[in-house]
């Protein structure tokens, strides 16, 4: 009868993987199967933001300042 063991492990450098399990035995053929998820790859901030809208709803920061300060003074009407 065969038996499933489960673990999980990181990956170290190298794409190395450590799997121990005291239950095997020295010399014992075993079958492994490596089950991941893709790695999505990182973007950048600069990337994210550039994939936005072209029209942006402020072009300077001091847009965004001010309308900030109009936001905050109607939260005390």
């Amino acid at each position: 009868m065969s038996e499933t063991l489960k673990r999980q492990v990181t990956v170290q450098a190298g794409g190395k993987l450590e799997f121990v399990c005291p239950e095997l035995e020295a010399g014992q053929t075993v079958e492994v199967i490596v089950h991941h998820e893709p790695v999505k790859p990182r973007r950048s901030a600069w990337e994210i933001i550039n994939d936005g809208p072209r029209e942006r709803l402020f072009k300077t920061a001091k847009e965004v300042d001010d309308y900030l300060a109009e936001e905050r003074a109607s939260w005390d009407r």
